[in-house]
């Protein structure tokens, strides 16, 4: 009875719980996944859209989005928790990596790629 009673409460908890960690390693594997000319929907299936939980903190999936505005271009970003800098259970922008689609499809991610967009179509940004 006692195995049977620490077992179900091994379950319960490990099936409950999903860590940062582990929603961050996931998104990382997801992003193997994605090809420059993707449709949104299809990069939404591939890297989900639901909200993830640790047990203790809840985020999005996306964790954020935005719309970027530039002289030519409009860009629409989605932010996936995909790093940990420091410990401290606090989701920062440098911990996010960013996708960045024009007109519905994927036409890169990544920091790198979204800094070179908003210098080269003078987009303003925070």
């Amino acid at each position: 009875m006692r195995k049977t009673i620490i077992l179900l409460i091994s379950v319960l908890f490990l099936s409950g719980c999903a860590t940062l960690d582990s929603i961050r390693l996931v998104n990382r594997e997801r992003l193997l996944q994605l090809s420059i000319g993707m449709t949104k929907q299809e990069v939404l299936k591939i890297m989900g859209t639901k909200r993830e939980t640790d047990g203790f903190q809840t985020i999005n999936n996306p964790y954020r989005s935005e719309t970027l505005q530039g002289k030519d271009k409009t860009f629409e970003v989605l932010y996936y928790y995909t790093d940990k800098k420091k410990a401290d259970d606090a989701i920062t922008d440098d911990e996010l990596t960013p996708l960045v689609f024009e007109e519905g499809k994927l036409v890169g991610w990544g920091w790198g790629f979204l800094q070179e967009n908003i210098q080269k179509y003078e987009i303003r940004w925070r």
